[in-house]
């Protein structure tokens, strides 16, 4: 057991959203892991996204779904925050109201 593992709480949602998406489309893995990281731009917070990613990259994330990990790793430019453009760059407090529309 896990005495609250963020990151393990993470993991759980992120396979969630990536079986549901790939049921969607089982024989499309491209079009499965475009819905999963759309899905994870829309819905997840900007901190929750980062410590996704830094999870994976640590090797943390363990029990990710491999279409969950290959969405993440595919699209992880557009998942950064605010065109960050590497994890180093993201700003650990995000400043509120301050947003990229578009």
């Amino acid at each position: 057991m896990h005495d609250h593992d963020p990151t393990a709480q993470l993991v759980k949602m992120a396979n969630q959203i990536g079986t549901f998406f790939q049921a969607q489309s089982p024989s499309d893995a491209t079009m499965a892991t475009n819905a999963i990281a759309a899905h994870l731009k829309s819905f997840w917070a900007p901190s929750m996204r980062v410590q996704l990613i830094r999870a994976l990259e640590a090797g943390t994330a363990t029990g990710l779904l491999p279409i969950v990990a290959s969405a993440v790793r595919g699209h992880r430019a557009n998942l950064l925050p605010g065109g960050a453009r590497e994890i180093g760059d993201v700003k650990e407090q995000f400043p509120q109201g301050g947003g990229d529309a578009g």
